[in-house]
Parts: structure tokens; sequence; C-alpha cells
């Protein structure tokens, strides 16, 4: 890419046709007006080519009258389809001297020391790391006398990190440097190109609408201003995604959520949360209806191992009788979940069985284990389809579904029965103090 300058003389400063791929190119010298004392000075301008990146502008302006000077770079091509992050682990005094590219749209953070340099709030440099943290120190260094006057208990919070950013500078203690530009247009050196720096991770990742607004851009699709969907046939082909912290880490994750019909039955909420730092996976099953008016008594007898196939929906509410194990799990153990009756199975086995706390370290008994093991077993055995068994899904709100592969005819191995609520279950549920009616009153 290059920039073709006019040849036309302003000011005695003949603009030049600058290539990067021409090694011996000149900057372009351009008389312009400094901002600091207001009289003429020179700005060049010079575009280059960084390895291993992209072509960038490197535009520098000294004022030989007060002695003011200025540098910044801009991206020489588009903003990326991706936004990047760069994170460094810097451990020696080397590493202070790689190259660094940071665009306006760029957040510089040092995780160690709590500190971040906004976007938009600095111009973008050309830089090794010394420079950024020189660049930091010279910022705060800035107003330091004023502060002094004005607000004496600030400014020796100020000195004191600003002496842990010289530090670092020495390199006296390791730290983390991390790069996110939403543009793509940023760059940390890699010494060891084309091989990997194992001191060096670089992630992908795509922009949200917020930081495509902030860049100024806009998908193709968003041309017109989306509307809110309100109306139900609209959701229920839309997969809506909001953010979360991961349970078993709280690292930031996203929770995908859709409203899906069960046929012959009714409508539910999925929802699966995925966690991209440590790998952990869950879903649950929310009902989509109401409370039914009679609770549902589900039995099936499973005579042969195509069952296990079987799509099974159990809500939060539903308990599991397997009569035969002398077997009953309450209704908040496992949670809601739609899978099959395999994937129900091998859960409650995992429950009781493998992260049961009771069969390992001081708590386990050897009659114990040998109990949960030949639990296990038997399992196993219902899940090969060598067992005969009946298995009973009990749920008081009638939001448990089990397939009938048979449908629309009756199942023959299974029969659902709708049965009154006793007032202790209406209690479980919530419902003995629930008034639907004249409750404004």
């Amino acid at each position: 890419m290059s920039v073709i300058a006019e040849e036309n003389v302003r000011g005695g400063s003949v603009f030049k046709e600058i290539d990067a791929d021409d090694e011996d190119s000149q900057p372009t010298e351009i008389e312009s007006l400094c901002m600091n004392c207001y009289q003429n000075g020179m700005t060049r301008i010079l575009l280059t080519k960084i390895p291993f990146f992209k072509e960038i502008i490197v535009s520098s302006f000294t004022c030989p009258n007060c002695s003011w000077s200025n540098t910044e770079i801009q991206s020489a091509g588009r903003i990326q389809d991706q936004g990047i992050t760069y994170t460094l682990n810097v451990k020696s005094k080397q590493d202070m001297n790689r190259e660094v590219v940071k665009a306006d749209s760029a957040t510089t953070r040092i995780p160690e020391l709590d500190f971040e340099i906004p976007p938009y709030t600095q111009k973008g440099s050309l830089s090794t790391i010394e420079g950024l943290l020189d660049r930091a120190v010279a910022g705060l260094e800035q107003d330091q006398p004023l502060r002094n006057e004005t607000a004496p208990e600030v400014a020796v919070k100020i000195s004191e990190f600003i002496d842990k950013l010289k530090k670092l500078k020495e390199g006296e203690s390791g730290f983390t440097l991390v790069i996110d530009d939403p543009s793509g247009n940023s760059f940390v050196e890699n010494p060891f190109a084309p091989q990997k720096d194992e001191a060096l991770s670089v992630c992908n990742y795509t922009r949200t609408p917020q930081q495509d607004a902030q860049l100024g851009i806009k998908a193709e699709d968003e041309e017109e201003e989306e509307k809110p969907i309100n109306d139900i046939d609209s959701m229920r082909n839309e997969v809506l995604t909001f953010n979360t912290n991961c349970p078993e880490c709280n690292a930031p994750a996203s929770t995908n959520m859709k409203l899906v019909q069960i046929p012959h039955f009714k409508e539910v909420i999925i929802m699966a949360t995925n966690c991209d730092d440590c790998g952990h996976r869950t879903n649950e099953v929310k009902s989509g209806g109401a409370t039914e008016e009679l609770g549902t008594k589900i039995t099936l007898h499973l005579t042969d191992v195509s069952d296990m196939s079987r799509d099974l929906l159990k809500s939060e509410t539903c308990s599991i009788l397997i009569p035969e194990l002398e077997f009953e799990l309450g209704m908040a153990a496992v949670g809601g979940k739609f899978t099959t009756l395999e994937g129900l199975l091998k859960d409650i086995k995992d429950l009781i069985v493998s992260k049961n706390p009771f069969t390992c370290g001081d708590s386990s008994t050897s009659d114990r284990t040998e109990k949960l093991k030949l639990f296990g077993q038997k399992i196993d055995m219902i899940m090969a389809g060598d067992m005969d068994v009946h298995i009973v899904l009990d749920d008081p709100a009638g939001n448990s579904y089990l397939q009938n592969i048979y449908a629309p005819d009756p199942d023959p191995e299974m029969t659902t029965e709708k049965y009154t609520r006793t007032f202790e279950q209406n209690e479980d549920l919530g419902l003995n103090d629930m008034k639907t009616e004249g409750y404004q009153k």
C-alpha cells in the first residue's frame, strides 16, 4: 500500500510519493503549525512496514522555536474483522526492548498494579515496552506540582505508584502487560518469529456492538435500528445470550437461552453455559409455562435398551424413583434437565457414586463404599438393558415429560397419572401462600 502525495509545493515543502516497499524511501516533510507556541514547525511522515505485522504511518512533529515535539502512528490499513488481545509476561530486561504498536483504540493494562490506560486517552504510538512505561510515568508526573498544592494526599499516593512503575521499568520484578485493541491494529513484537513465543499469547475475538460504535462502524445487517423483540414467534427462533460468571472459576462466561417447543407437551426454556477459561459446562431447563393444576406421575417399564434414547424433561420439582433398587432421588437433587433417559441415569450415577464426598477420604467406610459401588454396577446394567426395572418421574408441578415413541398412540410400557397435590406438596411449591386474585386490595 502507498500514499501518493501531490507534486506541488506548499510553503517550501515538496510532497513525494511514499512506498512501503522502497527501502530508500525518505519521510515527507510538511511545514505545519505548532500547537504549543503557534509558530511554524516541521512534520515528517513516513510509511513503513513492521515485520510479521502490517504497514503503518509514522508521523513526527518538532518545533525549532519552542523545542516541543510529538510523535504518533496510524494504521495504514483498514479496521480488522476481529479485535485482538496481546498478553505478555515480562520476565527480563530484554523484554523491555520489544517493539509495541499501540493504536488509539487500544487499552493497556498491568494487572499486578491494577493499572489501566483507557482507549482514546493517548495518541497511537510506536515504541517499546520501556517506552510505554516512560510515557505513563511522564503523564502521571505532569500535574504533580499542582497536586502537591491542591491535594497533597493524592500526590503522595501517585508518587508511590510512579515509583512502582519505575521499579518495573528497571526489571526488579516481573509483570504482565495486556494490550486489548478492538480495531485489531495493535502489535507486540515476537523476537522469536516465526517460532512461537512462550511468553506472549495472542487472542482474537469478535467485537461487541458497543466496541463497533466506538470505532465508528457497524455491521451491514444493522443499517436499520434494531427493534426490540416482543412477539413470542420471534423469540422461538432466537438464541438469547447474556453475560454471567462461571460457577466453577468465576471467570466471565456467556449463557445461551432458547425457548423450545416439545412435541405433544409444552414450551420449555433451555439454558446452557460454557466457560472458555476452565472448560466447565452446565445446562438447565426451566418450565416455560405456569404450574399445572394437577401433578403428574410418569411410570416407564424398561423392556429394551432402545428405551435409553427416549427424550426426557425433568423439571427442578420432579423426583425420581426406581422401585426395584429401592432408590428415590428428591426433587432438587439433580436440577432441571432436558436429556435422554440414559443421560439421566448417568447423572444419577455420577451424583451418587463418582461425586459423593462420603466415598473418599476420612468420611468413607468399606461397607458404604461397597454398597455405592454395587449401586453403580446396577445402574450400568439398567443402561445396558440387562435389568428389568421401572423408572418413575413424580412431578407435583406437572412440568416433566418422557417421550412417547408411539405418539400419538398410547405407549403400552408407559403410564401417565394425573393427581391432586397434597397440602405438603403445595407448601413445597409455595402455592399455599400465593394469592393470584384480589392481591392489590
